[in-house]
């Protein structure tokens, strides 16, 4: 700022002018663009046409594709609860802690990052996503976790701590 308060080279010109036409009008000017109604559903709805996760993904009026990112979901959630329900560090090696601290940080991070993935996914609030999400969490702690296929009752110490939310 100088002596007769203005500021120099901090000039500000005006807004850039915006286009006068609109992705609509574009559209029925000769430009090929689908018109998808995009909405953000905030209540739970069913049906194949949604989005997952990504932009575009699995798409519209795409079943198989849609299927796909169901089975997605399915195995992430599954997945989480195999991580959940670990036990691969190796407990007699205690000389190297550091290692053994790293890795489990490591798991530690995709577990709770693919965890928030499948929350993300169920945020899509499309139901079969919500059920598949469901399900698959089930599944794997039916699997990984419960005392259906565990060969002893006792009780073994787990890589990770157990989920602290419910994601």
């Amino acid at each position: 700022m100088n002596n007769d308060g203005h500021m120099h080279g901090m000039a500000m010109g005006p807004p850039p002018p915006s286009s006068s036409t609109t992705p609509l009008e574009e559209a029925g000017s000769g430009m090929m663009m689908k018109n998808h109604h995009h909405m953000m559903h905030m209540t739970f709805f069913w049906g194949k046409n949604t989005e997952i996760l990504f932009s575009g993904w699995p798409g519209y009026d795409n079943l198989g594709m849609y299927i796909l990112a169901l089975v997605v979901v399915f195995f992430i959630a599954v997945f989480v609860e195999f991580l959940s329900h670990s036990n691969y560090i190796n407990k007699s090696n205690v000389d190297d802690h550091v290692t053994s601290g790293l890795l489990q940080t490591a798991l530690y991070g995709l577990r709770i990052g693919l965890a928030y993935v499948v929350m993300l996914a169920v945020m899509s609030f499309n139901g079969g996503v919500f059920l598949v999400a469901i399900v698959g969490h089930s599944l794997g702690f039916m699997i990984f976790g419960s005392r259906v296929f565990k060969k002893s009752s006792s009780e073994k110490n787990l890589d990770l701590p157990p989920m602290s939310c419910s994601c």
